[in-house]
């Protein structure tokens, strides 16, 4: 765990060296200031011109995705429900629930934003830190925060990328200073992300950097998240996605109007490390090339589940497009698997309960079962209808677990045995990557599925993302994104 504050801790780095936290602080030129009060001076100091190309084209395909996600979510189960709620608490019109149009305070418009663009698990997922991944989640917090605070603050594309970029890379730095570990219970989305809001936020309110990192402090005491819910297949699997953006505004307003917060939220006695975490094990990373290489999520998901299955899915549809298989004629499903990854809730037995969405999402049996029945997992696979199905229930019954020799790949096999004796399988070792193309054939995808903005507005939509940094406004954008 931290210590009670910097000058205990010592760390070995990434090269293998032990070195303190204050050594590794003078090396990144941060010499007398914290990591957090580092942070919180990036924050906003960063300018538009700070970002090569290859980070504003991420950052805009980041953007291009969550939107998409956020149509295609907009009317999924339980969302009416939060949507009306937000409605019934009124107050001050600051911004626009997207797809629904009505208008109420940034906070819970990003509440409301975040949400949509998280239920069908279908957002970006990964950050890259010298080729480990880290999955993350964050960008459908960042996104719809950056776009909800900057309608508020009536800003223009540059600035919108500006603020995301600066979030994200908070988030991802507090991300990798730590080994993610979901033993504690806590969901790093409702943690995690709710530090990346707040910087947006703190920025686009013009904090100074005394505030931003009282911010960080404040935000530290409205942390949250169980991911108990995963397990459970809960509605509030999506909940901490859109608190940590209301949480992270919310901090960000209250440092703005004086309020004072934990003066380091990361490394104190009881800061993040200490209380959500098992320790900050790289505390380099929070510093290091600070304001001149800025992390981000990279990486974009093909199908509209969670992304411990995306692998397996990949498989089955290789196996499937490999050989004519007719489902019914399957005697058994194997999924081959290494040990660490048998023990997750992602191989629990299917069962629908009362939020079937979330079921099926986190459920390798059923996504697996889709992809060998259906030869496609899309979000109308989603739908209760679709889940309740008896023959994909019917497969769900023929498939199980094994564990993956050490021998062979470190991914996922998956081996069919038919009625008549005959096998296929077909193994991966990481999950395909997607194209441009692809991900615009995924954005208007969802238009079609959620049957709410026209594609001629969605169409319009995308070119405006495509050239946001030329945007003098929001308004066209937002416009847009309303029935």
């Amino acid at each position: 765990m931290a210590g009670g504050g910097t000058s205990s801790l010592s760390h070995r780095n990434r090269h293998g060296t032990t070195i303190s936290l204050e050594e590794a602080l003078i090396k990144n030129n941060t010499k007398e200031r914290t990591a957090i009060e580092a942070l919180s001076a990036n924050v906003l100091d960063t300018r538009f011109e700070n970002f090569d190309q290859v980070t504003i084209e991420t950052a805009k395909n980041r953007i291009i995705d969550v939107v998409g996600c956020a149509i295609g979510g907009a009317n999924a189960a339980g969302n009416a429900a939060l949507i009306d709620l937000v409605k019934n608490w009124g107050g001050k019109e600051e911004a626009t629930i997207w797809v629904h149009g009505s208008k109420a305070p940034a906070h819970n418009v990003a509440l409301v934003n975040s949400i949509m663009a998280r239920s069908f698990d279908f957002g970006p997922l990964t950050d890259t830190f010298e080729r480990k991944k880290v999955g993350s989640h964050q960008s459908e917090t960042t996104v719809p925060t950056a776009l909800t605070m900057g309608e508020a603050k009536g800003i223009n594309g540059k600035e919108l990328i500006t603020a995301l970029l600066v979030g994200d890379d908070v988030g991802n730095r507090i991300s990798f200073a730590f080994d993610l570990d979901f033993s504690l219970g806590w969901d790093g989305i409702g943690t995690l992300n709710a530090f990346a809001a707040t910087a947006i936020a703190g920025r686009l309110l013009g904090l100074n950097k005394l505030q931003m990192r009282n911010a960080f402090g404040i935000v530290l005491n409205q942390m949250a998240g169980a991911i108990q819910s995963v397990w459970d297949g809960a509605t509030t699997f999506k909940l901490p996605q859109g608190t940590a953006a209301q949480n992270g505004i919310f901090a960000a307003e209250l440092a703005k109007r004086g309020w004072t917060g934990v003066a380091d939220a990361l490394l104190s006695r009881f800061g993040y490390y200490s209380l959500y975490t098992h320790g900050c094990t790289h505390p380099e990373m929070l510093t290091e090339d600070l304001g001149k290489i800025y992390y981000v999520e990279d990486s974009f998901k093909r199908y509209p589940s969670c992304g411990g299955t995306q692998q397996t899915i990949d498989t089955a549809l290789a196996l499937v497009s490999k050989h004519d298989i007719n489902a019914n004629d399957i005697e058994e499903v194997t999924i081959y698997m290494p040990r660490r990854s048998l023990d997750s809730f992602l191989t629990n037995p299917f069962r629908i309960r009362d939020y079937p969405h979330a079921d099926a999402i986190f459920s390798l049996r059923y996504t697996s079962a889709t992809a060998l029945l259906r030869k496609s997992v899309k979000q109308e696979h989603f739908t209760e209808k679709s889940i309740r199905d008896s023959q994909v229930n019917a497969l769900i019954g023929k498939t199980r677990f094994a564990e993956l020799p050490e021998t062979t790949l470190k991914g996922v096999e998956v081996k069919v045995k038919m009625k008549d004796g005959r096998e296929f399988s077909e193994s991966a070792d990481t999950p395909g990557s997607m194209s441009r193309d692809e991900m615009m054939a995924k954005y208007m995808s969802q238009v079609d599925f959620s049957q709410t903005v026209t594609r001629e507005n969605a169409e319009k939509l995308l070119g405006q993302l495509e050239k946001l940094e030329d945007a003098d406004s929001l308004s066209k954008i937002v416009e847009l994104l309303v029935v």
